[in-house]
């Protein structure tokens, strides 16, 4: 049996690799060669993190009939997926608080269940393919040890807490050939891929700029480190759930509002990685995509003040500057949440409040091209502005596949089917780029970035936010 000092060697063996490859462009994805289940087979599921997402997850995947929301029932065209359930086995869950995996004991009483994902993945040997749905710091532990291992890997977005862990699990699945998903659902969604194939059509001509914003943070940021400790409660194992973190009191709650967990954790940078990270690698998705985005040059912040160590901000506006490929000009991109908005201008008022007082499109994306603007939700098509300049628009035609759905197209690549479009070789630099504006609001200042490197070149100061340091006993 493998030892947890044996695993951990692996890690740093792995991992120094992946840092010492700097990968400064998506890797190639790979054909699916190691750990393939037959077409024959079903495929022998563990979920890390069964609460919260990893619930819906669960869900998606062994409740037959029930589609992906964003990648079956919002997309155009509307016809039936195919269930996910007859193709899966669940044979093990996992999660640090044991009232997480006792919801669903009853309808998987054969499932083994584990508070340790390590040594879950040790011991336990008839995985083939494990879902990750734990707080962000966990990601790239528990997606590298197991593809490490050779199992098939879906990972919630972000697909990790760091700059640095984004390379290393592109790394990591590109070295271990094994079927990989980030849970981006959107982009199995026709409305992504529409704006897609718009772009790549040249709709609106050469994009100059772009913007995407979200309604979030729908959870406590821009607040302190509560005082004191509360008594742990007896299904909940405080140090597995710190994980790589810094050690920290457990505290449940404070003036009736959770304070870590559940869902709450998405604003602490200890565990977190704020309204950019969460909704980031959904919306900005369609426009990474189309745009063939890669690294930025530079990224800068403005945000609520006083700026926050402990949690992001209430509300921020990140500036991403990115060099011209190829015939295309040089891009400037800006991220808007906590309520912050793009110029009402450019959206010709159908973003921000209606007559109603009600934000419309609290979620989406707008792109300025030299022939005119894309403006969309993601989850249905988009609208061309200014609208009378496009009356006689024709749609151009689909290059990208109909989805089966976002969770069957992984299944479908572990059972040796053609790779998802979600894989970790695309949504690797997808959250690198979203995750370098975390390291601009945290470093408070404009950062010059060096993708090749993948380092500060400004302020060295800053390179601790794009890889950050581990508890003792968590190597990655």
């Amino acid at each position: 049996m493998m030892t947890h000092h044996t695993s951990r060697r692996r890690f740093l063996k792995h991992s120094a690799a992946a840092g010492a490859a700097a990968l400064a462009a998506p890797l190639a994805t790979p054909r699916i060669v190691k750990g393939l289940v037959s077409a024959n087979e079903k495929v022998n599921l563990a979920f890390i993190g069964v609460g919260g997402q990893g619930s819906s997850n669960l869900r998606s995947l062994t409740e037959e009939g029930r589609g992906q929301r964003e990648g079956r029932n919002e997309r155009e065209g509307g016809a039936e997926r195919e269930g996910t359930a007859k193709l899966v086995n669940v044979v093990a869950l996992c999660d640090a608080d044991e009232n997480m995996v006792n919801q669903h004991v009853s309808r998987f009483p054969k499932a083994q269940r584990h508070a340790d994902y390590r040594k879950m993945l040790e011991t336990q040997k008839d995985i083939d393919a494990v879902v990750v749905s734990t707080p962000d710091h966990h990601h790239a532990f528990a997606a590298v040890m197991a593809m490490n291992f050779g199992k098939h890997c879906y990972c919630e977005k972000p697909l990790t807490h760091s700059v640095y862990e984004a390379r290393a699990v592109a790394e990591a699945a590109a070295r271990n050939k094994v079927a990989t998903q980030m849970g981006n659902s959107g982009h199995s969604g026709r409305g992504v891929r529409s704006v897609v194939d718009a772009l790549r059509a040249g709709v609106v001509g050469n994009v100059v700029e772009a913007h995407a914003w979200t309604n979030r943070p729908i959870w406590p940021q821009g607040v302190p480190r509560p005082q004191g400790e509360d008594k742990l409660p007896p299904t909940m194992n405080w140090d597995l759930w710190l994980g790589p973190a810094p050690q920290r009191p457990y505290v449940g709650s404070r003036k009736g509002e959770r304070t870590y967990h559940p869902f709450v954790w998405r604003g602490w940078w200890d565990f977190g990685t704020g309204a950019l990270g969460d909704m980031g690698c959904h919306i900005i998705d369609p426009i990474f995509w189309g745009l063939d985005l890669g690294s930025p040059t530079s990224v800068e912040a403005e945000y609520d003040s006083p700026h926050n160590d402990e949690t992001a901000p209430n509300w921020s506006i990140v500036r991403y500057a990115f060099a011209a490929r190829g015939d295309r000009p040089a891009l400037k991109f800006t991220w808007y949440d906590g309520g912050k908005l793009p110029p009402r201008d450019l959206t010709d008022g159908l973003v921000g409040p209606g007559p109603d007082g009600k934000v419309r499109l609290d979620n989406g994306v707008l792109i300025v091209g030299e022939k005119g603007r894309l403006l969309s939700d993601r989850r249905t098509s988009y609208r061309l502005l200014p609208e009378a300049d496009f009356k006689d628009f024709q749609r151009p035609p689909r290059t990208l596949p109909e989805s089966p759905g976002h969770h069957l197209e992984w299944v479908n690549a572990c059972k040796g089917g053609e790779p998802s479009l979600a894989n970790f070789a695309y949504s690797g630099p997808l959250t690198e780029m979203v995750l370098l504006g975390n390291v601009a609001i945290r470093a408070g200042k404009k950062i010059e970035w060096d993708a090749k490197e993948m380092k500060v070149t400004n302020a060295p100061e800053a390179n601790r936010f794009v890889r950050r340091e581990y508890r003792e006993g968590w190597t990655l």
